[in-house]
């Protein structure tokens, strides 16, 4: 595919490195403050330079609020039987195609871990958009981690609250971990050292496990021992799951209210 890339920021970078480093499709970026493109991507600075109608996918990774103004000047790069892809945060389908008109339009949802190949995306596309379409872009953006198709565009808000959003509660919850083990007298190097490890090791046997997280649990709890004790404070009056629960769901009534 040659794909355009409208901006090329801190998401929109770190997808085209994982791309560029192991798809054969063609980029271009039109981003005039780009720096440290992968080699063999070509960087334009003008929509006057970006050629018509020769792009299978213009992808939109310009911030919302630019795209009323950015989006108008590079519709004319999409061929025919192309698509439009939106990674813009809280920007719905609708709003793109009151620019593009009546396109194939997808959006999708990546978080930050794309950046390492890691990521969790969630992808939506209007019924303009043909099921080759949606298993191209669907793969495409796999090659940064995960993807999920979604149902209908209000699950695009309900995954960022989970994963969109979910790095930074995972790093917030990492950070008073690391905290807490440096209160029982480790440095922080140490401190980071066994919280990062001991968070990958559980994710890892989570998920090789065939054992749900709540048997996974119980296995390394024995009856009044270390983990009991420590379990029972972090686990008070049920605090920990309404802590979570009104996490996400905060989240995604601001996600709805931002579209």
């Amino acid at each position: 595919m040659n794909i355009l890339l409208i901006g090329c920021g801190k998401m929109g970078g770190a997808m085209l490195r994982q791309w560029a480093a192991r798809d054969e499709n063609q980029f271009t970026v039109a981003d005039p403050a780009a720096t440290g493109l992968p080699d063999g991507v070509t960087h334009v600075t003008d929509a006057a330079d970006v050629p018509a109608g020769v792009f299978d996918v213009v992808l939109i990774a310009i911030k919302p609020q630019m795209i009323v103004d950015v989006l108008p000047d590079y519709v004319h790069a999409l061929k025919t039987g192309g698509c439009f892809v939106s990674i813009a945060a809280g920007c719905s389908i609708e709003t793109v195609a009151k620019i593009v008109g009546d396109a194939a339009i997808i959006r999708v949802m990546p978080n930050m871990a794309a950046m390492v190949g890691l990521g969790v995306s969630g992808i939506y596309a209007n019924d303009a958009c043909s099921k080759q379409q949606v298993t191209d872009v669907t793969a495409w953006i796999a090659q940064t981690g995960s993807c999920v198709q979604l149902a209908n565009e209000d699950e695009i808000d309900r995954l960022t609250a989970v994963s969109g959003s979910g790095p930074g509660y995972v790093f917030e919850l990492m950070r008073s971990y690391v905290a807490a083990a440096k209160s029982v007298g480790f440095d922080q190097k140490t401190a980071e050292k066994l919280v990062f490890d001991t968070i990958t090791g559980a994710v890892e046997t989570a998920r090789q496990s065939e054992s749900s997280l709540e048997e996974l649990r119980n296995s390394v709890t024995s009856k009044n021992g270390t983990t009991q004790a420590g379990l029972e404070a972090l686990m008070h009056d049920g605090q920990l799951h309404a802590l979570f629960e009104n996490t996400v769901q905060a989240a995604y009534r601001r996600a709805a209210e931002l579209k």
